[in-house]
């Protein structure tokens, strides 16, 4: 499987770049500047990446229509624990892409968002411990999604109410979906059940488990 190493030094060093970015950063999307190389490099050497991840219990997912490479635990281990708030605006970018893409009739771009746009749906479910985000919060949601390469910001103090959000296709992946009609109407359920804040004996750091690997 792995022979060519054998013979390129250079090869293996690309095989090494690419595997560690797919596991510290979750995705590879081909038309982000720096993952677009190991994007190709997975791409074009799928062969021996699928049994290589194989034996580390991760399924290599590769969406070309989108342009994204992931990795899917085959154990549900291997997840990123996000804290309630985190999966509520995790969520709201989910449910802010699919609008912005169904609008465009397509599901193979970036698109991108005003922090306006994500604080008026966060407003909308009426969160009783936490009716605002505060401006802390926000930084951290965008640090951290940025570092899953879900998105980017396009300008620094993400807190203006004009900031603008690019978020990425691979927060589709993140929770794949046969029908997207029906992950729409799953991601508006889900951020209901959300809107009577804490409820049902919930404190502020109980956690859910995130749909990404």
């Amino acid at each position: 499987m792995f022979e060519v190493f054998e013979e390129s030094v250079a090869q293996k060093e690309k095989f090494r770049v690419a595997a560690n970015k797919l596991l510290n950063q979750c995705f590879l999307l081909k038309k982000k500047e720096d993952t677009r190389r190991e994007y190709v490099f997975v791409r074009q050497n799928k062969e021996m990446f699928i049994p290589y991840f194989d034996l580390l219990g991760y399924d290599l997912k590769i969406n070309e229509e989108q342009g994204v490479i992931g990795l899917v635990s085959q154990f549900g281990t291997g997840r990123l624990s996000l804290g309630k708030y985190e999966s509520i605006f995790l969520l709201i970018l989910r449910l802010l892409y699919i609008e912005k893409r169904k609008e465009l009739a397509t599901f193979s771009e970036e698109v991108t968002v005003l922090m306006e746009e994500i604080r008026e749906k966060y407003a909308m479910l009426k969160i009783k411990a936490k009716p605002v985000l505060d401006k802390g919060t926000e930084r951290h949601m965008i640090s951290l999604f940025r570092k899953y390469n879900l998105l980017r910001n396009l300008d620094s103090d993400v807190t203006q109410t004009d900031a603008r959000i690019v978020i990425y296709p691979s927060i589709i992946m993140a929770v794949p979906v046969e029908d997207v009609n029906a992950y729409f109407a799953l991601t508006e359920q889900k951020l209901k059940e959300y809107a009577g804040g804490r409820g049902n004996g919930e404190s502020e750091e109980d956690s859910d488990e995130s749909t990404t690997d």
